[in-house]
């Protein structure tokens, strides 16, 4: 067992990368400071507790029991895996694994969306190299999801740069257990959406 001031002092002084996408606001009974970053980072560190905030309910990433806010809990951290957890209502694009920025722009897109509270995210693009994008020349589509309906809208294309890819497809996939679920591409969507720039609505049940 990990003390919690001990995992905070790993996670202070820390120069782990962390996805923006998986950032939440400051609390400081989140271990990490971000509930998908535990900071497991000694080696010899087989388990910790985390506490989620009250209202957080999230699932774990690789395995999909829903967890309660307010609560502790203890979660394996063997040397091979680092527990990772999702907020309800979180949106995560995941694309197809490319080994350089440009391989694959048009590439389908993953969509997938931890159910338990409404989401958004804006899917943010640009050329992938240089720095046109400091001078606009970026594009972002912007998703909301309606818990409560299951109405998946993908908004409207806002800004462009050369070389856009105007259409695109969309794999949706409402993570469950055992799918959705690990880094690999999930097999069966739940939906598949085109999209050429104009707002797109779906509702999945």
């Amino acid at each position: 067992m990990v003390e919690q001031s001990a995992v905070n002092r790993l996670a202070a002084s820390s120069n782990l990368a962390r996805g923006a996408i998986f950032l939440v606001p400051h609390d400081e009974n989140v271990v990490g400071q971000a509930p998908s970053d535990p900071a497991v980072l000694a080696r010899n560190l087989m388990s910790l507790m985390s506490r989620f905030p009250i209202a957080f309910l999230c699932c774990a990433l690789l395995l999909t029991p829903t967890l309660a806010g307010a609560q502790d809990i203890e979660a394996e951290a063997p040397l091979d895996r680092i527990p990772l957890f999702v907020r309800a209502g979180s949106i995560i694009p995941m694309g197809p694994q490319i080994e350089y920025a440009a391989q694959d722009p048009a590439g389908p897109i993953e969509l997938r969306i931890y159910r338990g509270a409404d989401g958004k995210f804006d899917l943010y693009e640009d050329a992938g190299d240089g720095y046109e994008y400091e001078k606009g020349e970026h594009a972002v589509i912007p998703i909301r999801w309606d818990d409560h309906t299951g109405a998946l809208t993908i908004g409207a294309r806002e800004g462009s740069f050369p070389g856009i890819v105007e259409g695109r497809r969309f794999r949706v996939v409402l993570v469950a257990d055992g799918h959705g679920v690990g880094a690999e591409v999930t097999g069966s969507a739940n939906a598949e959406v085109s999209y050429e720039g104009k707002e797109v609505q779906t509702t999945i049940k």
